[in-house]
């Protein structure tokens, strides 16, 4: 009788511990990010470039960690930024619209497509789901090609402005990182309510969830559309920071690389995608004036992160978290 309340006070240790590590690497995270600017030499560097793309792209990254948590695997990514991207560039230099309302929109706009597409989308599993992403990824650059007489064809649209309160790289940088951090806070949020319970019972088993009285679907729905929302914002920002969009920016590649940041970060946690987006974005981009060793160390460091991290980099930094608290006990 008296072993149950012992486990009990074991379990709630260890809940409390991962609850305090993940809120330690979540404060570490948005220190390093909110100081990156001053730590470097110039506020027109290089570096501040690749760290405005990382903050940017782990917004993305973040978005699709929900798909993710459903158990399922998304290769639309790339489309849903498109629509946010071409939404927020045509509203900028077609109609004059001004900066906060074409960034409001993109996300909207988005967002519907997601709700709209996800119930034909959701009603698939496993590879056929993956495919159909793939096929709509695919369709999608396409109509940004095609549809010239909207989105100017492969020329792309050039022109866009960045928002004059934010003009400037370092204030610029500031804007994606609050996005950035509202997008975690929802993500969050999301996943740590009734909702987030759900999303966790779905992955388990769709039937069981649903015989115990979860709405499977209309929560993946839901689920799809919200994330779909967020890269929104994402197409927005990016389409801003280097005032120019193509089909080209859209392709699967660009789906691919979401999907390898939650894989190499980690899909057990919010944080994982983040870093993920630190390794996926800045190696590659620091490492470009060594191009002919760039694919060799990137792959060797993501084999053996695949085969020794299988938790991915945020598994690396529990690991670590975990011996600084035997070696202090």
């Amino acid at each position: 009788m008296t072993a149950r309340p012992a486990m009990t006070a074991a379990a709630a240790d260890n809940r409390g511990s991962r609850f305090s590590a993940s809120h330690m690497s979540a404060v570490a995270v948005i220190v390093v990010m909110a100081a990156w600017p001053g730590a470097i030499a110039s506020s027109e560097s290089f570096l501040l470039y690749v760290g405005t793309l990382v903050v940017l792209y782990s917004v993305g990254a973040m978005s699709l960690h929900l798909v993710f948590r459903m158990g399922q695997v998304s290769f639309a990514h790339a489309a849903f930024l498109g629509i946010g991207g071409y939404t927020s560039a045509l509203l900028l230099t077609g109609s004059g619209l001004s900066w906060p309302l074409a960034f409001c929109a993109s996300g909207l706009v988005s967002g519907l497509f997601g709700l709209l597409l996800g119930p034909i989308v959701l009603r698939l599993r496993g590879v056929y789901f993956v495919l159909f992403t793939f096929i709509l990824c695919e369709f999608a650059e396409r109509v940004f090609t095609d549809w010239g007489s909207l989105t100017n064809g492969a020329g792309g649209v050039a022109g866009i402005p960045a928002p004059p309160a934010f003009s400037s790289p370092v204030s610029f940088y500031y804007l994606c990182l609050g996005v950035a951090v509202l997008c975690a806070l929802i993500c969050r949020g999301v996943l740590k309510s009734d909702v987030g319970e759900a999303i966790d019972a779905i992955r388990t088993s769709e039937s069981l969830a649903e015989s115990n009285g979860v709405p499977v679907f209309r929560i993946k729905v839901a689920i799809f559309a919200i994330s779909c929302l967020l890269v929104g914002f994402q197409g927005a920002l990016q389409a801003s920071f280097v005032h120019y969009i193509s089909p080209a920016s859209y392709t699967f590649d660009e789906s691919l690389r979401f999907v390898v940041m939650n894989v190499i970060g980690g899909m057990n946690s919010l944080w994982g995608p983040v870093l993920g987006s630190v390794f996926i974005i800045a190696l590659p981009e620091l490492l470009r004036n060594w191009v002919e060793y760039q694919w060799v160390l990137y792959g060797v460091v993501l084999v053996l992160a695949m085969r020794y991290l299988p938790g991915g980099l945020y598994e690396l930094g529990e690991r670590a978290s975990a011996l600084l608290r035997k070696g202090g006990a």
